[in-house]
């Protein structure tokens, strides 16, 4: 509660909110925070046992453990940096996040460094269950499977350091378990998204007729389809806009509605996924409403309907476009889970195209403003005249009566009237006649531009974005045409180039700061052999659980690299410890592994249960979560059981090396006066 409460200030200071973010680093932090307690306690728990009063106890733990804790602190909050100050979509959705934990794990230093010793200097004191009751036969058969465990440990260490094949045994099944953990991602067991959109619970319906559809018609069917979405058990209620949609720029389009879908909760009691639930609404309505268009689309975690596939094509002219679009379509068809295909420019919109001839035009005494301004009354409507009412104004608006302008015949009988006096028909000095266009106009840096988008289901967005894109790249395309990638791969791509470069500064930073600590070149590069064995764990969990590779996973896999670090630290730290006071190199790696097992397994232990209630969560929101939890708690597992035993290897390795380079060596000198 102190590192967390003291967090708040932090937050006040850079003006962050109890959003999702920072609540899920405050909740993430919980395991982390007891860490140091937990070693700087332990520590002191060992020398009580070696006969001390709890004031010299708590004193000496406290300062024999103390260079170990600032290292594993350090190594755990500069893995954050990077990101804080970058700049980017990446950075700035995580960069509250990182700021809560760094913050949290620095307070929880400076207590395990001030509180905890004062507090076990007052109450601390050695205590042997007896087994005499149910909490004391716990705690013994615990004790014990530590004991069993630990000494496991030591053995399978024993044989390992036994020769050099062993060793290099050793080596070569971490190695192989290293690079077969990623054929998980090249044979699909882990799918791969900018980041998994959420269990909101809610979707857009949008319902297109024929293009000639009155508003009447669409409204009509519209509240067919309402009527049906209200039978329907999961439905909680729904929100209908007729005669335009989000992409329209506010120009009606009476053909079109939209349905905002409200669900109840996922597992209670709707059992289906809100992007399958909204895919069979979609089969079912295109059966009920013959000639209908319907598109069905996820609400993400932010509240916006939203299409993960984004192709944009380019081109110097719109029918040349037009044609591109058709066979993207259908090569985007072919991919499994791409669904929802639909283009924003689409021809086929009727319309009533009037040529005016203004040769005639003048002939009639007539002017181009004031025929225009006439057919903008007739459809459009003219609102300059006001009715006042007191303080109020209300407009005006006239136009031509729909009837009067039904079809192209009645346009051609709209009449003017010259400065004579006389009445002109339209038709009189102008063409008049049906015709399509495009439903609108899109360019893009001054280029005609169309783009798909759609939606899917059943794959990781990743996957079938990288399917899509390897159809596409030997499609031959017309003169002067480009396809570009919008969507989520756009968006993976830059958040591949920031976790990736978070992730090489990270590992630079923390061996510069154990440098810096160690005053050794050597040591830090035997601590960073326990990175790679964390991901081991953290993809093998992520294919256990069915979660995607996602950034929220990546920022996991950056947090690894400082939390399995300490476990390596505790580990060499103590062996150095003992080798300066001169024990040999095997038997100082052997009890340095027995004694900081503890430790070890206890701050894991600690992490795991702190992570298991975010990795299991469900409902909305959760998804997005899951898998940043599920990659830390596999790490975690995997560079425990093998970094006690690898990383110990290689330090024998490093030393021995060193040893016949003459390098590493440290001569005491004593000065006389």
């Amino acid at each position: 509660p102190t590192s967390i409460v003291s967090t708040f200030l932090m937050m006040k200071v850079f003006g962050y909110s109890l959003n999702l973010l920072s609540l899920l680093g405050l909740s993430l932090s919980i395991g982390i925070l007891v860490d140091d307690a937990i070693v700087v306690i332990e520590n002191i728990y060992r020398h009580l046992e070696m006969g001390k009063n709890r004031v010299q106890a708590s004193y000496d733990g406290r300062m024999e453990i103390g260079f170990t804790a600032v290292s594993i602190t350090l190594v755990d909050v500069v893995v954050f940096l990077p990101i804080i100050l970058s700049v980017g979509l990446v950075p700035n959705l995580l960069r509250q996040f990182c700021m809560t934990v760094l913050t949290s794990t620095l307070m929880s230093l400076f207590v395990s460094f001030t509180l905890v010793p004062w507090l076990t200097s007052r109450f601390a004191k050695t205590h042997r269950f007896q087994g005499k009751n149910l909490a004391g036969r716990i705690v013994l058969r615990f004790e014990s499977f530590l004991e069993w465990l630990s000494d496991g440990f030591v053995r399978a260490l024993r044989w390992a350091l036994r020769s050099t094949r062993t060793r290099i045994a050793t080596l070569l099944i971490a190695t192989g378990l290293f690079f077969g953990s990623f054929l998980l991602l090249t044979r699909g067991f882990i799918g791969n998204a900018f980041f998994d959109t959420g269990e909101r619970g809610e979707f857009l319906l949008e319902i297109a007729l024929p293009k000639d559809a009155s508003l009447s018609q669409t409204n009509a069917i519209t509240r067919d389809v309402e009527k049906w979405l209200r039978e329907q058990p999961d439905v909680v209620r729904t929100f209908t806009t007729v005669g335009t949609n989000n992409k329209s720029f506010g120009l009606n389009t009476p053909y079109f509605s939209e349905i905002h879908v409200f669900l109840t909760p996922f597992g209670h009691p709707r059992q289906e996924p809100t992007v399958v639930y909204a895919r069979k609404a979609k089969v079912q309505l295109e059966e009920r409403i013959p000639g209908a268009e319907i598109k069905a689309s996820p609400i993400d975690i932010v509240g916006l309907s939203f299409s993960p596939i984004e192709i944009m094509l380019n081109g110097p002219d719109l029918d040349s476009l037009l044609a591109l679009s058709d066979r993207v379509e259908r090569e985007m068809a072919a991919v499994p889970g791409c669904v929802e295909i639909t283009p924003t420019v689409e021809g086929g919109n009727p319309e009533v195209r009037v040529e005016v001839n203004r040769q005639r035009m003048a002939d009639y005494g007539l002017a181009m403003a004031q025929v225009g301004l006439t057919l903008q009354t007739a459809f459009s409507g003219n609102s300059d005249a006001q009715y006042r009412d007191g303080d109020y104004e209300y407009p005006i608006r006239i136009g031509l009566d729909a009837f009067d302008r039904r079809s192209a015949e009645d346009i051609r009988n709209l009449t003017f009237v010259n400065p004579l006096g006389n009445t002109v028909y339209l038709k009189q000095f102008a063409d008049v006649r049906e015709s399509t266009a495009p439903t609108r106009l899109e360019r893009r840096d001054r280029v005609t531009s169309v783009m798909l988008t759609a939606q899917v289901i059943g794959r990781p967005n990743g996957s079938v974005s990288r399917d899509i894109k390897a159809r596409l790249d030997v499609m031959p395309l017309p003169p002067g045409t480009e396809i570009k990638y919008g969507g989520d791969l756009k968006r993976q791509q830059q958040g591949i180039g920031t976790m990736g470069f978070a992730l090489w500064a990270s590992l630079v930073l923390v061996y510069l700061i154990m440098v810096a600590l160690y005053d050794n070149w050597v040591y830090p590069l035997v601590v960073l052999f326990s990175i790679p064995l964390s991901i081991i764990g953290a993809f093998l969990a992520l294919a256990l659980a069915r979660e995607n590779l996602t950034v929220f996973t990546g920022l996991g896999l950056l947090m690894l690299v400082g939390l399995v670090g300490k476990n390596a630290i505790l580990v060499v730290d103590f062996a150095n410890h003992l080798r300066e006071q001169g024990t040999p190199l095997r038997e100082a790696l052997l009890q340095s592994t027995k004694l900081r097992f503890r430790p070890v397994f206890m701050t894991n232990i600690a992490m795991v249960i702190g992570l298991l209630p975010i990795a299991m969560a469900q409902g909305a929101g959760a998804d997005w979560k899951n898998g940043l939890a599920w990659a830390i708690i596999g790490g975690l597992n995997s560079s425990m059981f093998l970094s006690l035993i690898v990383v110990p290897v290689v330090y024998w390795l490093f030393d021995r090396a060193l040893e016949r380079l003459g390098l590493g060596k440290r001569e005491k000198v004593e000065l006389e006066e």
